[in-house]
């Protein structure tokens, strides 16, 4: 994946500031009425995967767009607590304005990275990827899929128009028209754009068996245990590919790659992932009688 391109990254930007500057900072001006020099660090405060220093980069620059951007930690980087992510120096004022902002974006992305890796290193001894969903906030899609790529992880479909996953509100309308799994797989595969794979559902045995007389490409084992995960797979026999989703977690998620899927899809790394724990200090600057702190 590419990282997201410097317009999605200043639409999610001018957004977010529209929310918390439209009616200016009231304190920054009431305390501070003349610029004051100061250094600025967001600073790591835990393990963590970094996602966001060129979002957070941004936030800064469109505040004021002569802070100057000291130094940065790329992103896909894993740092230690005490570790300065982003240093910027400027007026005090602007950097106070843009501090909840850039450390928001911060630690909800690096969140979502550093979960991600989690994920992937829980089943680094198999041949399984991770994949995230389409669970992420709207609007923010493309960089919480970029945070999920930093950390390891592979996307899944970006929008509707990438690929045919027939879920189970689709086969349900279907089954009242009297077309089961493999009926579905043949109409999509009839009907839907041509060199598109052919996903679909199933809750069971018998589900997975008419998947494969449809002859679907890859097959979605949802909320199944793993014990029936491994019958799916010694039935499936590599004639699919196997995807496994449904309140995965990190202590259930080494038992599902061990069962032979080739993906497992995990909603929880954007809808779920706890924000990473960064902050913004502040140094460098010069009080009322000139007393650097």
């Amino acid at each position: 994946m590419r990282a997201p391109n410097s317009q999605t990254i200043r639409n999610a930007v001018r957004l977010a500031l529209d929310e918390d500057l439209a009616h200016g900072d009231v304190t920054t001006s009431a305390l501070f009425p003349r610029a004051i020099q100061a250094r600025a660090a967001i600073v790591a405060h835990q393990p963590l995967t970094v996602a966001g220093v060129a979002v957070a980069q941004e936030v800064f620059l469109a505040v004021d767009p002569s802070l100057h951007i000291v130094k940065t930690i790329k992103d896909g980087t894993t740092v230690k607590p005490g570790k300065e992510v982003i240093v910027v120096q400027g007026d005090v004022r602007s950097l106070l304005m843009a501090e909840r902002v850039a450390v928001n974006f911060l630690q909800h992305l690096s969140g979502i990275a550093t979960l991600t890796a989690k994920f992937c290193a829980a089943v680094r001894h198999s041949s399984t990827t991770i994949l995230d969903t389409r669970k992420t906030i709207p609007g923010l899609r493309a960089l919480e899929k970029w945070a999920v790529h930093l950390g390891g992880g592979r996307n899944h479909r970006f929008s509707l128009g990438d690929g045919i996953l027939i879920k189970d509100n689709h086969l349900a309308l279907l089954r009242s028209t009297g077309i089961n799994v493999a009926g579905a797989c043949r109409l999509a595969r009839a009907e839907a754009p041509h060199g598109l794979r052919i996903e679909v559902e199933a809750k069971s045995l018998q589900e997975v068996t008419e998947a494969l007389a449809g002859r679907a490409d890859i097959i979605l084992l949802d909320n199944m245990s793993p014990a029936l995960v491994q019958k799916a797979v010694a039935l499936i026999k590599k004639r699919a590919l196997i995807e496994v989703s449904g309140g995965i977690t990190l202590q259930t998620v080494a038992d599902m790659a061990q069962a032979g899927v080739d993906f497992i899809s995990v909603g929880a790394l954007t809808h779920s992932a706890p924000a990473a724990d960064l902050s913004m200090d502040l140094t460098g600057y010069r009080g009322s009688r000139g007393r650097t702190r």
